[in-house]
C-alpha cells in the first residue's frame, strides 16, 4: 500500500465499489475522480499525492459547509447524504491532527520564521499549509494562528 499513490487507490476503491454494487459508496468516489480529472485537464498536469490532497481537503469544506446548511434547514435527507461523503472522503486524507499537535506546530513555525508581529500572519499560514493540508481545518489553524498572535503580539 506504501508504494500505492492515493490517486490508485481511489481507483482500486472505485473497481471495488463497482464490482461490490455499492452504488453510494461508488457515487462518491467517482466525485473524486472526476474532480482530480477535472484539475489535470484544466491545468494539463498529472496529479502527486499532495495536489490529491488539496482537492479531498476542498471537498470536505464544501460538503461540511453544505452539511451545516442542510441540518439548520432541517433536510435530515440531505445532510445524511452529505455526511455520508464527508466519511467516504475522509477515508483517503492522513490521520487528522490533535489539537495539541496544531498548537505546538503554530508555535514552532512562529519560532522559526521569527515572527514580531500579527501583520506576519501569512507567512505563518504559508509555513504551515503544507505540513497541515488534509490534517487540519485550514480556516480553524488560521484562527489560531491569528489568536495566538495576538495574544503573543498586543495591540502589534
Amino acid at each position: 500500500m506504501s508504494s500505492q499513490t492515493l490517486k490508485q487507490r481511489i481507483d482500486e476503491d472505485m473497481k471495488a465499489a463497482m464490482r461490490a454494487k455499492d452504488k453510494p459508496r461508488l457515487g462518491t468516489i467517482r466525485l473524486i475522480t472526476a474532480a482530480m480529472k477535472q484539475r489535470e485537464v484544466d491545468e494539463r498536469v498529472v496529479l502527486d499525492d499532495a495536489q490529491v490532497l488539496v482537492i479531498l481537503d476542498k471537498m470536505l469544506k464544501q460538503r461540511r459547509d453544505s452539511l451545516s446548511q442542510y441540518e439548520a434547514a432541517a433536510r435530515a435527507d440531505l445532510a445524511a447524504q452529505e455526511a455520508y461523503e464527508i466519511g467516504i472522503i475522509q477515508e483517503y486524507l492522513p490521520v487528522p491532527l490533535s489539537e495539541a499537535e496544531v498548537g505546538v506546530m503554530i508555535d514552532d513555525a512562529i519560532t522559526t520564521l521569527g515572527v514580531t508581529s500579527i501583520k506576519e500572519m501569512g507567512k505563518v499560514m504559508a509555513a504551515l499549509k503544507p505540513q497541515m493540508q488534509g490534517r487540519a481545518d485550514m480556516s480553524a489553524v488560521s484562527a489560531k494562528i491569528k489568536n495566538r498572535l495576538g495574544a503573543l503580539f498586543p495591540g502589534a
